[in-house]
Protein backbone atom coordinates (compact mmCIF):
# COMPACT_ATOMS: atom_id res chain seq x y z
CA UNK A 1 0.00 0.00 0.00
CA UNK A 2 1.37 3.00 -0.85
CA UNK A 3 2.46 6.08 1.84
CA UNK A 4 -0.06 8.82 0.99
CA UNK A 5 2.70 11.55 2.40
CA UNK A 6 5.54 10.41 -0.40
CA UNK A 7 2.33 10.43 -3.01
CA UNK A 8 2.29 14.26 -1.83
CA UNK A 9 5.66 14.86 -2.09
CA UNK A 10 5.95 13.18 -5.50
CA UNK A 11 2.99 15.42 -7.04
CA UNK A 12 4.66 18.61 -5.39
CA UNK A 13 8.21 18.03 -6.77
CA UNK A 14 6.73 17.33 -10.03
CA UNK A 15 4.56 20.43 -9.63
CA UNK A 16 7.46 22.74 -8.59
CA UNK A 17 9.26 21.08 -11.66
CA UNK A 18 7.10 21.87 -14.61
CA UNK A 19 7.96 24.69 -16.95
CA UNK A 20 5.55 27.58 -16.38
CA UNK A 21 2.92 28.57 -19.20
CA UNK A 22 4.75 30.28 -21.97
CA UNK A 23 2.88 33.69 -21.44
CA UNK A 24 4.22 33.55 -18.36
CA UNK A 25 7.84 32.39 -19.18
CA UNK A 26 10.43 34.98 -18.31
CA UNK A 27 12.70 34.00 -21.55
CA UNK A 28 10.30 33.77 -23.82
CA UNK A 29 8.20 37.02 -22.82
CA UNK A 30 11.55 38.96 -23.12
CA UNK A 31 12.48 37.33 -26.80
CA UNK A 32 8.71 37.91 -27.68
CA UNK A 33 8.76 41.69 -26.57
CA UNK A 34 12.57 42.27 -28.47
CA UNK A 35 10.76 41.07 -31.32
CA UNK A 36 8.05 42.50 -31.42
CA UNK A 37 9.47 46.10 -30.73
CA UNK A 38 11.53 45.39 -33.97
CA UNK A 39 8.91 44.62 -36.08
CA UNK A 40 7.03 47.44 -35.11
CA UNK A 41 10.13 49.67 -35.90
CA UNK A 42 11.21 47.85 -39.12
CA UNK A 43 7.07 47.89 -39.52
CA UNK A 44 7.29 52.03 -38.93
CA UNK A 45 10.17 52.92 -40.75
CA UNK A 46 8.68 51.43 -44.07
CA UNK A 47 5.18 52.95 -43.51
CA UNK A 48 6.73 56.00 -43.06
CA UNK A 49 9.19 55.71 -46.06
CA UNK A 50 6.28 54.44 -48.01
CA UNK A 51 4.20 57.46 -47.45
CA UNK A 52 7.07 59.70 -47.94
CA UNK A 53 7.83 58.54 -51.15
CA UNK A 54 3.81 59.19 -52.22
CA UNK A 55 4.01 62.27 -51.15
CA UNK A 56 7.34 63.09 -53.21
CA UNK A 57 5.73 61.48 -56.50
CA UNK A 58 2.32 63.23 -55.90
CA UNK A 59 3.93 66.90 -55.81
CA UNK A 60 6.08 65.53 -58.93
CA UNK A 61 9.35 65.69 -56.72
CA UNK A 62 12.02 63.79 -57.36
CA UNK A 63 14.71 62.52 -55.25
CA UNK A 64 18.09 61.04 -55.58
CA UNK A 65 21.95 62.09 -55.07
CA UNK A 66 22.13 62.76 -58.89
CA UNK A 67 23.08 66.76 -57.68
CA UNK A 68 26.29 66.19 -55.91
CA UNK A 69 27.54 65.84 -59.48
CA UNK A 70 26.28 69.20 -60.69
CA UNK A 71 27.99 72.18 -61.13
CA UNK A 72 27.42 74.91 -57.96
CA UNK A 73 26.59 78.48 -58.74
CA UNK A 74 28.25 80.68 -55.77
CA UNK A 75 31.47 80.34 -54.36
CA UNK A 76 32.52 80.04 -50.71
CA UNK A 77 33.97 81.74 -48.03
CA UNK A 78 37.00 79.71 -47.15
CA UNK A 79 38.27 75.99 -47.13
CA UNK A 80 40.34 74.14 -49.22
CA UNK A 81 38.61 74.89 -52.28
CA UNK A 82 36.84 78.51 -52.27
CA UNK A 83 35.50 77.95 -55.90
CA UNK A 84 34.37 73.91 -55.92
CA UNK A 85 32.89 72.78 -59.30
CA UNK A 86 30.54 70.42 -57.92
CA UNK A 87 27.95 70.25 -55.62
CA UNK A 88 29.37 67.04 -53.82
CA UNK A 89 32.93 68.92 -53.80
CA UNK A 90 31.21 72.12 -51.87
CA UNK A 91 29.70 69.51 -49.54
CA UNK A 92 33.11 67.91 -49.21
CA UNK A 93 35.04 71.19 -48.23
CA UNK A 94 32.39 71.97 -46.04
CA UNK A 95 32.79 69.06 -44.02
CA UNK A 96 36.19 69.56 -43.73
CA UNK A 97 35.93 72.96 -42.19
CA UNK A 98 33.91 71.72 -39.54
CA UNK A 99 36.66 69.20 -38.81
CA UNK A 100 39.17 71.55 -38.32
CA UNK A 101 36.74 73.53 -36.53
CA UNK A 102 35.89 71.05 -33.91
CA UNK A 103 39.67 69.07 -33.99
CA UNK A 104 40.86 72.58 -32.74
CA UNK A 105 38.66 73.23 -30.55
CA UNK A 106 38.53 70.33 -28.20
CA UNK A 107 42.30 70.62 -28.24
CA UNK A 108 41.85 73.83 -27.43
CA UNK A 109 39.01 74.04 -24.90
CA UNK A 110 40.84 70.54 -23.46
CA UNK A 111 43.51 72.72 -22.10
CA UNK A 112 42.03 75.88 -21.01
CA UNK A 113 39.20 73.55 -19.49
CA UNK A 114 41.72 71.71 -17.15
CA UNK A 115 43.76 74.86 -16.32
CA UNK A 116 40.40 76.83 -15.16
CA UNK A 117 39.56 73.52 -13.20
CA UNK A 118 42.51 72.80 -11.60
CA UNK A 119 42.54 76.76 -10.76
CA UNK A 120 39.12 77.11 -8.91
CA UNK A 121 40.73 74.33 -6.81
CA UNK A 122 44.25 76.81 -5.80
CA UNK A 123 45.02 78.20 -3.12
CA UNK A 124 45.80 81.52 -4.64
CA UNK A 125 42.16 83.83 -3.75
CA UNK A 126 42.82 85.27 -7.39
CA UNK A 127 43.01 82.35 -9.53
CA UNK A 128 40.20 80.91 -7.63
CA UNK A 129 38.16 83.64 -8.53
CA UNK A 130 38.90 84.39 -11.22
CA UNK A 131 38.59 80.77 -12.35
CA UNK A 132 34.93 80.92 -10.76
CA UNK A 133 33.77 84.43 -12.99
CA UNK A 134 35.22 82.70 -15.93
CA UNK A 135 33.22 79.48 -16.04
CA UNK A 136 29.69 80.51 -14.24
CA UNK A 137 29.42 83.61 -16.95
CA UNK A 138 30.38 82.04 -20.20
CA UNK A 139 28.56 78.95 -19.27
CA UNK A 140 25.30 80.69 -18.42
CA UNK A 141 25.53 82.94 -21.88
CA UNK A 142 23.98 81.29 -24.71
CA UNK A 143 26.32 79.74 -27.16
CA UNK A 144 25.24 81.51 -30.10
CA UNK A 145 25.11 84.93 -28.25
CA UNK A 146 28.90 84.58 -27.54
CA UNK A 147 29.25 83.96 -31.19
CA UNK A 148 27.73 86.84 -32.22
CA UNK A 149 29.51 89.25 -29.60
CA UNK A 150 32.61 87.86 -30.59
CA UNK A 151 31.87 88.14 -34.67
CA UNK A 152 30.79 91.69 -34.01
CA UNK A 153 33.97 92.66 -31.76
CA UNK A 154 35.95 91.38 -34.55
CA UNK A 155 34.24 93.60 -36.72
CA UNK A 156 34.65 96.64 -34.91
CA UNK A 157 38.88 96.74 -35.62
CA UNK A 158 40.99 98.47 -37.20
CA UNK A 159 41.26 97.82 -40.39
CA UNK A 160 43.47 96.03 -42.23
CA UNK A 161 47.15 98.05 -43.04
CA UNK A 162 50.63 96.74 -44.37
CA UNK A 163 52.03 97.35 -40.88
CA UNK A 164 49.30 95.49 -38.84
CA UNK A 165 50.05 94.30 -35.40
CA UNK A 166 50.21 93.25 -32.62
CA UNK A 167 53.51 91.80 -33.70
CA UNK A 168 54.19 92.62 -37.44
CA UNK A 169 54.96 89.65 -39.33
CA UNK A 170 54.09 87.13 -37.03
CA UNK A 171 50.63 88.02 -35.15
CA UNK A 172 47.85 89.84 -37.33
CA UNK A 173 44.73 90.93 -35.62
CA UNK A 174 42.54 93.40 -37.38
CA UNK A 175 38.46 93.16 -38.90
CA UNK A 176 39.16 90.78 -40.95
CA UNK A 177 40.02 88.32 -38.42
CA UNK A 178 43.43 86.40 -37.09
CA UNK A 179 46.37 85.69 -38.91
CA UNK A 180 48.95 83.63 -37.60
CA UNK A 181 52.06 81.26 -38.83
CA UNK A 182 51.16 78.30 -40.51
CA UNK A 183 52.44 75.05 -40.12
CA UNK A 184 51.99 72.60 -43.01
CA UNK A 185 52.38 69.44 -44.26
CA UNK A 186 55.33 69.87 -47.15
CA UNK A 187 55.99 67.44 -50.17
CA UNK A 188 57.86 64.65 -47.69
CA UNK A 189 55.42 64.64 -44.75
CA UNK A 190 53.62 60.94 -45.82
CA UNK A 191 57.11 59.42 -46.46
CA UNK A 192 58.03 60.92 -43.05
CA UNK A 193 55.70 58.84 -41.71
CA UNK A 194 56.96 55.60 -42.53
CA UNK A 195 60.14 55.97 -40.26
CA UNK A 196 57.78 57.57 -37.74
CA UNK A 197 56.16 54.08 -37.43
CA UNK A 198 58.99 51.72 -37.27
CA UNK A 199 60.14 53.72 -34.81
CA UNK A 200 56.72 53.70 -32.80
CA UNK A 201 56.71 49.74 -33.31
CA UNK A 202 60.18 49.50 -32.02
CA UNK A 203 59.25 52.02 -29.05
CA UNK A 204 56.79 49.77 -28.00
CA UNK A 205 58.76 46.98 -28.11
CA UNK A 206 61.31 48.87 -25.86
CA UNK A 207 58.17 49.99 -23.75
CA UNK A 208 57.19 46.73 -22.81
CA UNK A 209 61.00 45.93 -22.15
CA UNK A 210 61.19 49.09 -20.15
CA UNK A 211 57.88 47.66 -18.42
CA UNK A 212 59.04 44.36 -17.65
CA UNK A 213 62.54 45.13 -16.03
CA UNK A 214 60.17 47.62 -13.83
CA UNK A 215 57.79 44.83 -12.78
CA UNK A 216 60.87 42.72 -12.13
CA UNK A 217 63.28 45.03 -10.38
CA UNK A 218 61.47 47.98 -9.15
CA UNK A 219 63.89 50.50 -10.64
CA UNK A 220 62.98 53.43 -12.08
CA UNK A 221 63.38 52.79 -16.28
CA UNK A 222 61.02 55.22 -17.68
CA UNK A 223 58.96 53.43 -20.04
CA UNK A 224 57.26 56.01 -21.80
CA UNK A 225 60.58 58.53 -22.19
CA UNK A 226 62.21 55.19 -23.90
CA UNK A 227 59.20 54.73 -26.29
CA UNK A 228 59.29 58.78 -27.04
CA UNK A 229 63.55 59.01 -27.21
CA UNK A 230 63.34 55.51 -30.18
CA UNK A 231 60.53 57.63 -32.20
CA UNK A 232 62.42 61.08 -31.78
CA UNK A 233 65.28 59.23 -32.56
CA UNK A 234 63.75 57.74 -35.94
CA UNK A 235 61.77 60.95 -36.78
CA UNK A 236 65.50 62.70 -37.03
CA UNK A 237 66.81 60.07 -38.87
CA UNK A 238 63.65 60.16 -41.35
CA UNK A 239 63.94 64.06 -42.03
CA UNK A 240 66.69 63.73 -43.73
CA UNK A 241 66.60 59.92 -45.28
CA UNK A 242 62.61 59.89 -45.75
CA UNK A 243 63.24 60.39 -49.68
CA UNK A 244 64.60 56.81 -50.07
CA UNK A 245 61.10 55.61 -49.50
CA UNK A 246 59.82 56.88 -52.73
CA UNK A 247 59.30 52.97 -53.91
CA UNK A 248 56.35 52.63 -51.94
CA UNK A 249 53.81 55.08 -54.05
CA UNK A 250 54.52 51.92 -56.88
CA UNK A 251 53.00 49.77 -54.52
CA UNK A 252 49.94 52.01 -54.35
CA UNK A 253 49.62 52.26 -57.63
CA UNK A 254 50.20 48.32 -58.25
CA UNK A 255 46.95 48.31 -55.94
CA UNK A 256 45.48 50.92 -57.98
CA UNK A 257 45.44 48.87 -61.06
CA UNK A 258 44.39 45.85 -59.14
CA UNK A 259 41.17 47.45 -57.49
CA UNK A 260 40.47 48.66 -61.19
CA UNK A 261 40.57 45.01 -62.37
CA UNK A 262 38.00 44.21 -60.00
CA UNK A 263 34.22 43.29 -61.40
CA UNK A 264 31.65 43.97 -59.12
CA UNK A 265 30.50 40.79 -59.01
CA UNK A 266 34.10 40.06 -57.31
CA UNK A 267 33.52 42.62 -54.86
CA UNK A 268 29.84 41.46 -53.31
CA UNK A 269 32.01 37.98 -53.08
CA UNK A 270 34.59 39.80 -50.93
CA UNK A 271 32.33 41.60 -49.06
CA UNK A 272 30.03 39.10 -48.32
CA UNK A 273 32.68 36.60 -47.08
CA UNK A 274 34.46 38.97 -45.13
CA UNK A 275 31.04 39.36 -43.16
CA UNK A 276 30.58 36.00 -42.53
CA UNK A 277 34.00 35.38 -41.50
CA UNK A 278 33.51 38.21 -39.23
CA UNK A 279 30.46 36.95 -37.67
CA UNK A 280 32.34 33.94 -37.60
CA UNK A 281 35.14 35.24 -35.67
CA UNK A 282 33.14 36.97 -33.14
CA UNK A 283 30.94 34.25 -32.45
CA UNK A 284 34.63 32.09 -31.42
CA UNK A 285 35.87 34.75 -28.99
CA UNK A 286 32.19 35.30 -27.56
CA UNK A 287 32.33 31.21 -26.96
CA UNK A 288 36.13 31.31 -25.65
CA UNK A 289 35.10 34.54 -23.13
CA UNK A 290 32.64 32.21 -21.42
CA UNK A 291 34.60 29.30 -22.08
CA UNK A 292 36.14 27.81 -18.18
CA UNK A 293 38.54 25.06 -17.77
CA UNK A 294 35.41 22.92 -16.98
CA UNK A 295 33.85 23.05 -20.04
CA UNK A 296 31.65 26.22 -21.57
CA UNK A 297 29.78 27.92 -18.83
CA UNK A 298 25.81 27.82 -19.66
CA UNK A 299 24.79 30.36 -21.85
CA UNK A 300 21.90 32.88 -21.03
CA UNK A 301 19.13 33.79 -23.48
CA UNK A 302 21.36 37.14 -23.28
CA UNK A 303 24.09 35.33 -25.22
CA UNK A 304 21.73 33.51 -27.60
CA UNK A 305 20.56 36.65 -28.57
CA UNK A 306 24.34 38.10 -29.07
CA UNK A 307 25.29 35.23 -31.17
CA UNK A 308 21.91 35.56 -33.36
CA UNK A 309 22.40 39.16 -33.86
CA UNK A 310 25.93 38.33 -35.20
CA UNK A 311 25.00 35.95 -37.30
CA UNK A 312 21.52 37.70 -38.70
CA UNK A 313 23.76 41.21 -38.97
CA UNK A 314 26.36 38.99 -41.77
CA UNK A 315 22.69 37.98 -43.55
CA UNK A 316 22.02 41.51 -43.89
CA UNK A 317 25.23 42.95 -45.09
CA UNK A 318 25.29 40.35 -47.99
CA UNK A 319 21.39 41.11 -48.70
CA UNK A 320 22.13 44.96 -48.42
CA UNK A 321 25.69 44.77 -50.91
CA UNK A 322 23.50 42.10 -53.44
CA UNK A 323 20.10 43.51 -53.48
CA UNK A 324 19.91 46.82 -51.13
CA UNK A 325 22.35 48.67 -52.70
CA UNK A 326 23.64 47.05 -56.28
CA UNK A 327 25.72 50.23 -56.95
CA UNK A 328 27.71 49.97 -53.75
CA UNK A 329 30.30 47.37 -55.64
CA UNK A 330 31.05 50.11 -58.10
CA UNK A 331 30.77 52.80 -55.27
CA UNK A 332 33.72 50.68 -54.00
CA UNK A 333 35.80 50.11 -56.91
CA UNK A 334 35.70 53.77 -57.79
CA UNK A 335 36.16 54.91 -54.44
CA UNK A 336 38.84 52.63 -53.84
CA UNK A 337 41.05 52.90 -57.32
CA UNK A 338 40.71 56.94 -56.60
CA UNK A 339 42.13 56.19 -52.81
CA UNK A 340 45.16 54.30 -53.78
CA UNK A 341 46.01 56.46 -56.54
CA UNK A 342 45.83 59.49 -54.52
CA UNK A 343 48.32 57.82 -51.71
CA UNK A 344 50.67 56.59 -54.53
CA UNK A 345 50.97 60.28 -55.76
CA UNK A 346 51.73 61.15 -52.11
CA UNK A 347 53.88 59.00 -51.40
CA UNK A 348 55.74 58.84 -54.82
CA UNK A 349 59.56 59.94 -55.85
CA UNK A 350 59.23 63.22 -56.65
CA UNK A 351 58.19 63.85 -52.99
CA UNK A 352 61.60 64.75 -51.83
CA UNK A 353 60.84 68.12 -50.01
CA UNK A 354 60.66 68.52 -46.23
CA UNK A 355 57.95 66.40 -44.44
CA UNK A 356 57.21 69.87 -42.52
CA UNK A 357 57.51 73.48 -43.14
CA UNK A 358 55.88 76.92 -41.73
CA UNK A 359 55.35 80.07 -43.85
CA UNK A 360 54.86 83.52 -41.70
CA UNK A 361 52.08 85.54 -41.86
CA UNK A 362 51.90 88.19 -44.81
CA UNK A 363 49.72 91.36 -45.87
CA UNK A 364 49.08 91.64 -49.81
CA UNK A 365 47.23 94.48 -51.48
CA UNK A 366 45.31 94.01 -54.57
CA UNK A 367 43.24 96.85 -55.58
CA UNK A 368 42.96 99.29 -53.36
CA UNK A 369 42.60 97.78 -50.20
CA UNK A 370 45.09 95.06 -48.43
CA UNK A 371 44.34 92.12 -47.13
CA UNK A 372 45.77 89.07 -45.48
CA UNK A 373 47.61 86.68 -48.22
CA UNK A 374 47.92 83.23 -48.44
CA UNK A 375 51.12 82.49 -46.38
CA UNK A 376 49.64 82.54 -43.05
CA UNK A 377 47.04 80.78 -41.33
CA UNK A 378 44.03 82.93 -41.64
CA UNK A 379 40.98 82.61 -38.48
CA UNK A 380 38.65 84.96 -41.18
CA UNK A 381 35.89 86.86 -39.30
CA UNK A 382 33.20 83.93 -38.88
CA UNK A 383 35.68 81.38 -38.68
CA UNK A 384 37.33 83.06 -35.50
CA UNK A 385 34.13 83.67 -34.03
CA UNK A 386 32.74 80.13 -34.30
CA UNK A 387 36.43 79.00 -32.80
CA UNK A 388 36.76 81.09 -29.89
CA UNK A 389 32.98 81.03 -29.35
CA UNK A 390 32.84 77.02 -29.30
CA UNK A 391 36.39 76.74 -27.26
CA UNK A 392 35.32 79.54 -24.36
CA UNK A 393 31.84 78.00 -23.83
CA UNK A 394 33.19 74.49 -23.75
CA UNK A 395 35.96 74.99 -21.93
CA UNK A 396 33.67 76.17 -19.26
CA UNK A 397 31.86 72.82 -18.57
CA UNK A 398 34.93 70.94 -18.98
CA UNK A 399 36.40 73.09 -16.31
CA UNK A 400 33.24 71.83 -14.06
CA UNK A 401 34.05 68.19 -15.15
CA UNK A 402 37.58 68.36 -14.16
CA UNK A 403 37.15 70.12 -11.10
CA UNK A 404 34.62 67.32 -9.87
CA UNK A 405 36.65 64.27 -10.68
CA UNK A 406 39.46 65.84 -8.86
CA UNK A 407 37.15 66.51 -6.04
CA UNK A 408 36.24 62.75 -6.43
CA UNK A 409 39.52 61.58 -5.59
CA UNK A 410 39.61 60.32 -1.86
CA UNK A 411 41.42 63.19 0.18
CA UNK A 412 43.27 60.41 1.96
CA UNK A 413 44.99 59.84 -1.69
CA UNK A 414 46.76 63.69 -1.47
CA UNK A 415 47.16 63.02 2.59
CA UNK A 416 49.41 60.37 1.54
CA UNK A 417 51.29 61.63 -1.26
CA UNK A 418 51.79 65.05 0.74
CA UNK A 419 53.34 62.59 3.61
CA UNK A 420 56.16 61.37 1.65
CA UNK A 421 56.86 64.50 0.91
CA UNK A 422 55.59 65.44 -3.10
CA UNK A 423 55.39 68.89 -3.87
CA UNK A 424 51.82 70.33 -4.32
CA UNK A 425 52.49 69.88 -8.48
CA UNK A 426 54.25 66.55 -8.66
CA UNK A 427 51.36 65.39 -6.06
CA UNK A 428 48.24 66.72 -8.19
CA UNK A 429 50.30 65.63 -11.62
CA UNK A 430 51.44 61.50 -10.43
CA UNK A 431 48.64 61.21 -8.25
CA UNK A 432 45.41 63.31 -8.50
CA UNK A 433 44.69 63.74 -12.11
CA UNK A 434 45.59 60.27 -12.85
CA UNK A 435 43.01 58.78 -10.62
CA UNK A 436 40.08 61.65 -11.66
CA UNK A 437 40.42 60.86 -15.37
CA UNK A 438 38.37 58.08 -14.45
CA UNK A 439 36.20 60.18 -13.39
CA UNK A 440 36.42 62.62 -15.32
CA UNK A 441 36.77 60.77 -19.24
CA UNK A 442 32.98 59.82 -19.88
CA UNK A 443 31.43 63.33 -19.24
CA UNK A 444 34.31 64.91 -21.10
CA UNK A 445 33.56 62.67 -24.15
CA UNK A 446 30.04 64.54 -24.05
CA UNK A 447 31.49 67.73 -23.95
CA UNK A 448 33.97 66.69 -26.83
CA UNK A 449 30.17 65.91 -28.88
CA UNK A 450 28.20 68.88 -27.59
CA UNK A 451 31.13 71.47 -29.27
CA UNK A 452 31.29 69.30 -32.38
CA UNK A 453 27.19 69.64 -32.83
CA UNK A 454 27.38 73.26 -31.56
CA UNK A 455 29.68 74.02 -34.70
CA UNK A 456 26.42 74.02 -36.97
CA UNK A 457 25.64 77.50 -35.06
CA UNK A 458 28.21 78.99 -37.89
CA UNK A 459 25.53 78.99 -40.05
CA UNK A 460 24.17 81.92 -38.03
CA UNK A 461 27.71 84.40 -39.14
CA UNK A 462 27.87 82.49 -42.75
CA UNK A 463 30.99 80.77 -42.01
CA UNK A 464 30.76 78.06 -44.22
CA UNK A 465 30.74 74.98 -42.70
CA UNK A 466 28.56 72.01 -43.79
CA UNK A 467 25.27 73.10 -42.63
CA UNK A 468 25.91 76.53 -44.57
CA UNK A 469 27.11 74.65 -47.66
CA UNK A 470 24.50 72.50 -47.33
CA UNK A 471 21.71 75.76 -47.18
CA UNK A 472 23.53 77.03 -49.89
CA UNK A 473 23.45 73.73 -52.02
CA UNK A 474 19.42 72.97 -51.24
CA UNK A 475 18.29 76.73 -52.15
CA UNK A 476 20.28 75.91 -55.47
CA UNK A 477 18.94 72.24 -55.95
CA UNK A 478 15.79 72.07 -53.82
CA UNK A 479 17.01 68.17 -52.58
CA UNK A 480 16.71 69.67 -49.09
CA UNK A 481 15.66 65.69 -48.17
CA UNK A 482 19.26 64.83 -49.51
CA UNK A 483 20.73 67.49 -48.37
CA UNK A 484 19.99 67.16 -44.79
CA UNK A 485 20.36 62.75 -44.86
CA UNK A 486 24.24 64.21 -45.55
CA UNK A 487 23.58 66.35 -42.66
CA UNK A 488 22.84 63.53 -40.40
CA UNK A 489 24.94 60.68 -41.51
CA UNK A 490 28.31 63.07 -41.14
CA UNK A 491 27.00 64.21 -37.49
CA UNK A 492 26.51 60.51 -37.07
CA UNK A 493 29.95 59.48 -38.22
CA UNK A 494 31.86 62.22 -36.66
CA UNK A 495 30.29 61.35 -33.05
CA UNK A 496 30.42 57.30 -33.22
CA UNK A 497 34.29 58.34 -33.68
CA UNK A 498 34.51 60.92 -30.65
CA UNK A 499 32.78 57.99 -28.69
CA UNK A 500 35.22 55.13 -30.10
CA UNK A 501 38.24 57.35 -29.47
CA UNK A 502 37.38 58.04 -26.09
CA UNK A 503 35.67 54.93 -24.77
CA UNK A 504 39.22 53.21 -25.86
CA UNK A 505 40.75 55.11 -23.48
CA UNK A 506 38.25 54.82 -20.78
CA UNK A 507 38.71 51.34 -20.86
CA UNK A 508 42.47 51.74 -20.74
CA UNK A 509 42.60 53.63 -17.54
CA UNK A 510 39.65 51.75 -15.54
CA UNK A 511 40.79 49.92 -12.29
CA UNK A 512 41.30 46.32 -13.19
CA UNK A 513 39.72 44.30 -10.70
CA UNK A 514 41.37 40.85 -9.48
Amino acid sequence: MSDPLQVDRGSSLSAAGARPPFYRDATVVKWLSQVLTLALVLFALIFLASQGRSNLEAKDIETGYDFLGTALGSDLGSGIDTNPNTSGRALWVGMVNTIRLSFGGIIAATVLGVLVGVGRLSRNWIVSRASSVFVETLRNIPLLVQIILIFVVIASLPRVTTDQGPIPGWLHISNKGVSIPRVYVADGFYQWLIFLAIGAAIGWVVMRQRNRVHDDTGRATYPVLSFLAVVGVFGVAGWFLHPIFGWVGAIFDFGASAINALTPGIVQVIISVAAVAAAILWIRRFLASHRTPAGLTKLVDDDWFRIIFAAAGAVLVILFVTLGWPGLSSWIINSGRDLFEVLGDKFGNGRTGLPIDAMRPDIEQVGNFPNYGPSGLNLIQGLAAVYFGVVLYTAAFIAEVVRGGILAVPKGQSEAAQAVGLRRSTMLRRVVLPQAFRVILPPLGNQYLNLTKNTSLAIAIGYSDVVQVGQTVYNQTGKTLEVVSIWMLFYLACSLTISVVVNFFNVRMRIVER
